[in-house]
């Protein structure tokens, strides 16, 4: 999936009202941050359920149907390097706002329920382990905070994010090397890697978690959203892209490896706090408030890469009317969408107010599966498209087995959340008629 097409010998790239301050190592922990999010610290308890001590091998699966779908987003972005990720490719490839709306719509929803949930988790547990605080209004005022962040520049976010993502990973490398420090002792039990439940078929336990695993890399396609702000996105995007997935993967593989040695499948599916318990049986003198601290910071970091995503692709939505113009405003110092910006912040604050997000938060993934497939067949469609610029292309053969893993993936969702997804895409048209009606009014 490495080949180019060359168009002119330079790159063109059209004028715009952001600043392009993510170079290669930013997009690179952007994608990364936002891939490991906070969801992996209770990830292995939930595997382990179906695949026994075989942890290793669904998370193989996983990262190569998430690789698929990565590989259309790298085509795309490096193609047509512009703010509003999925949305703009559905506009380009099927000439249908309604189409390229509901797209953006779903990402939207997806991004601004995520931050929601992850404030709420911010200001849970987690926090409530170094000050005790109500956690709604504790949610609000970290949301408040994320925004004020992210007007304030792309480049300091990037930088805030490499710290929290270097925290965030030294959380896993140190689960990995503890277990390691434990085998080398003489502990744990190695043979636990190939052992699956006794009453499983190992293929069906491994696509059952694999579609649990799968939800862990979910993350990379917000990278879309800020093509617009990136360097050299055309030589830079594909590296970053697939760099930050393998990392991740094997990332995850081996923290699956090192759980399973370090304690039995059934205890480990038991615990809540998986990777807390894997430490404990390594005996290594660790004290829990680091994890609590680490996680913290795993969740700070999944907020801000999310309300980034959000509010940019808002700001490319707006920009390709989509949504209404005054959403495309921007900071003229700062080059930050501002009214975007303050608009997802808003949303989400209100949604905290819900307190449980999780039915909303599994409907969003499945609506996330419906834009994966608008992406890789926009891929198709698209390849009679030509820029003036050279881009990434990835072989035919890969969009193709991206829809239908993503088709897999929707037949594993249970009738209630196909219920409510329906629901939020038919609000979706609704809102996207209103817009309509406005605009053709203040037009005319």
């Amino acid at each position: 999936m490495t080949t180019t097409t060359p168009a002119n010998s330079s790159e063109s790239e059209s004028a715009s009202k952001l600043k392009k301050g993510i170079t290669g190592p930013l997009l690179f922990l952007f994608i990364l941050g936002d891939v490991l999010g906070a969801g992996i610290y209770a990830l292995m308890g939930a595997l382990s359920a179906e695949v026994g001590g075989a942890l290793w091998a669904p998370l193989i699966l996983a990262l190569l149907l998430a690789l698929l779908t990565a590989g259309s987003y790298a085509e795309l972005v490096t193609k047509y390097p512009k703010a509003g990720g999925a949305a703009v490719f559905a506009e380009r490839a099927f000439g249908k706002p309604i189409i390229s709306f509901l797209v953006g719509f779903s990402m939207l929803a997806a991004g601004v329920v995520s931050a929601a949930g992850l404030s709420l988790a911010f200001a849970g547990e987690y926090l409530g382990t170094f000050i005790d605080v109500p956690p709604i209004p504790a949610a609000i005022v970290f949301l408040a905070l994320v925004g004020c962040l992210n007007a304030r520049g792309i480049s300091e976010s990037m930088k805030s994010n490499f710290v929290m993502t270097v925290i965030e990973l030294s959380g896993l490398i140190i689960v990995i090397v503890v277990v390691a420090v434990m085998v080398a002792n003489g502990g744990g039990d190695v043979s636990r890697i190939g052992q699956f439940p006794t009453d499983a078929v190992p293929a069906i336990a491994t696509l059952s978690a694999a579609i649990i695993a799968y939800y862990s890399f979910v993350g990379f396609e917000t990278s879309a959203n800020v093509a617009e702000e990136i360097k050299n996105p055309s030589k830079v995007y594909p590296m970053a892209l697939f760099g930050s997935l393998a990392t991740a993967g094997v990332v995850y593989i081996l923290v699956g490896i090192a759980s399973s040695i370090a304690l039995p499948a059934d205890e480990l599916s038991k615990s809540s706090g998986p990777l807390l318990a894997v430490v404990a049986a390594t005996g290594v003198g660790i004290p829990e408030w680091i994890f609590s601290l680490i996680a913290l910071v795993a969740v700070a970091n999944g907020a801000l890469l999310t309300m980034i995503m959000s509010s940019r692709l808002t700001y490319g939505m707006a920009e390709h009317g989509l949504l209404p113009s005054v959403l495309g405003k921007v900071l003229p110092k700062r080059k930050t969408p501002w009214a975007a910006i303050v608009a997802t912040t808003l949303v989400a604050m209100a949604l905290t107010l819900i307190g449980d997000v999780s039915t909303l938060a599994e409907t969003v993934v499945l609506l996330l599966l419906f834009v994966f497939i608008s992406t890789n067949v926009a891929v198709l469609v698209l390849r009679k498209d030509k820029v003036e610029h050279k881009h990434f292309k990835v072989w035919t053969f890969v969009p193709v087995l991206g829809v239908l893993s993503c088709i897999l993936l929707l037949t594993q969702q249970d009738g209630q959340v196909w219920l409510f997804g329906m629901l939020m895409l038919a609000a979706g048209v609704v809102l996207h008629f209103i817009a309509k009606a406005v605009r053709s009014r203040r037009d005319s």
